[in-house]
């Protein structure tokens, strides 16, 4: 039941990926960020809003974590508290001396998967992660990441490849939109989304040794925009959850926003921005939750979802023939296109490219599908909006009648019977004057009989 599940979640996740629009608003902010690539989609709209070398492939540090986690929900997602797992000693002895940060995970402790999930994605923890991935796959971690790098390719990765579970080696590997897609993915998931916003997560409450009392065993999690009592200057309110990811002397951050004022949601990816554009350095430098917090700051007060047109005023008309109604109908969108516009501005500033007939045939139904709207904002496509007739017009039968006659006898299989027509007059014609001057020579050669 549990793959079903899984598989039903993907197959939904596909069809809203592929039915996304390519096309970004085209408006950059008024500064520049560091990060080699970025990403941000609006999901209320499916919208990229902002964007920079979003097909490079860059080290994706911790960020793996969350595909390695997406496995183990699709296995176990019904198993979290019942099945648990230990440290092995190669799990050890692969981890030391890697500098991936550890959730203080010692061999004999048995942790439930919901217990490592949290260890993995709130903590960022690496032996927990690595013991997921040993779970999954029974203990073949080759075979993990080969299932790692299938998924990815389901979900339509396109520049992702992992050689590890936790994002310890630099040739781990995703692009700004192929981490988008695994985030949305992961997010498909109630237990993973709730997971990426959790603060604090008790180990203690798995595993209570004596040197441990319980809920003193605590991780917290990496994710500072998100933690309003530890977060400082990174903090924001509107963020939700998210997973970093550290490596050498940058940072990754892929994450999720939601106004607490309008609603409007929004998926960001940053991609190694290095720790010299963070102007805060403390405790450690954070320069991609600094680096999100620039440019969302930038896309709340800055953008809004808004009608791109008015369902009430009419757009369009064409001509209508055969009706003594009227000549023409006027044409109005089927759909007010809701998207992302500029604050203080409002549907006018997108550019309008009609696909429209020169005329229709009564009988025309108000609703009826006329032709459509292609809408663009600096230059890139935003949407596409059916038109659709305001009134119901009726066919004058004496006029429908006229103009077929007429029609018919201007049609070219008009032309090419008359054509036929004639020609076979003239064949006839002349067959008939050879039959009629042979029946003459006949008359003259004839003799009279003895």
């Amino acid at each position: 039941m549990k793959k079903f599940t899984a598989a039903l979640l993907g197959l939904v996740f596909l069809v809203s990926v592929f039915a996304l629009p390519a096309g970004a608003v085209g408006f950059e902010p008024p500064f520049e960020i560091q990060a080699k690539a970025a990403y941000i989609v609006n999901t209320d709209t499916n919208i990229i809003v902002y964007e920079k070398n979003s097909e490079e492939s860059l080290p994706a540090a911790s960020l793996t974590k969350v595909m390695s986690n997406i496995l183990l929900i699709e296995q176990y997602g019904d198993q979290l508290d019942t099945v648990t797992a230990e440290l092995t000693s190669s799990i050890r002895d692969t981890l030391y001396g890697s500098g991936m940060a550890s959730g203080d995970i010692r061999m004999g402790e048995p942790h439930t998967l919901r217990s490592l999930m949290n260890a993995s994605l709130v903590y960022s923890a690496a032996d927990a992660t690595m013991i997921i991935a040993n779970t999954v796959s029974g203990g073949n971690i080759d075979n993990f990441v080969y299932m790692m790098n299938s998924k990815a390719k389901e979900i339509g990765c396109t520049g992702t490849t992992f050689v590890d579970p936790v994002g310890m080696s630099l040739d781990n590997v995703t692009t700004a939109r192929d981490m988008y897609l695994i985030l949305r993915y992961a997010m498909s998931f109630d237990i993973l989304k709730e997971t990426m916003g959790t603060l604090k997560w008790d180990m203690g409450q798995d595993f209570l040794p004596s040197r441990y009392a319980a809920g003193t065993y605590n991780l917290y999690t990496t994710n500072k925009m998100h933690d309003e009592a530890l977060g400082a200057e990174y903090y924001r309110a509107y963020n939700q959850g998210g997973k970093t990811g550290t490596l050498e002397d940058w940072q990754n951050f892929s994450a999720w926003h939601t106004s607490k004022d309008t609603g409007e949601t929004y998926i960001s990816v940053v991609l190694n921005s290095p720790n010299s554009c963070d102007p805060y350095e403390y405790p450690t430098p954070r320069p991609a939750l600094y680096e999100t917090g620039l440019l969302m700051d930038w896309i709340f007060e800055s953008f809004a979802i808004q009608p791109a047109m008015q369902t009430g005023e009419p757009l369009a008309e064409v001509k209508v023939k055969y009706s003594t109604d009227a000549d023409t109908v006027m044409l109005y969108p089927a759909d007010d296109m809701m998207t992302i516009l500029p604050k203080g501005t409002d549907e006018t500033v997108t550019q309008k490219t009609f696909d429209l007939p020169e005329s229709i045939s009564a009988p025309v139904k108000r609703g009826d599908v006329v032709g459509t709207v292609t809408l663009s904002l600096s230059g890139q496509t935003i949407g596409v909006v059916e038109l659709t007739a305001d009134r119901d017009l009726d066919r004058n039968e004496l006029l429908f009648a006229i103009s077929k006659i007429g029609e018919f006898f201007g049609s070219l299989y008009f032309k090419v019977l008359l054509c036929v027509s004639a020609v076979t007059v003239v064949i006839y014609l002349i067959l008939y004057a050879n039959n009629q001057k042979k029946r003459k020579n006949d008359r003259r050669v004839r003799r009279p009989s003895l």
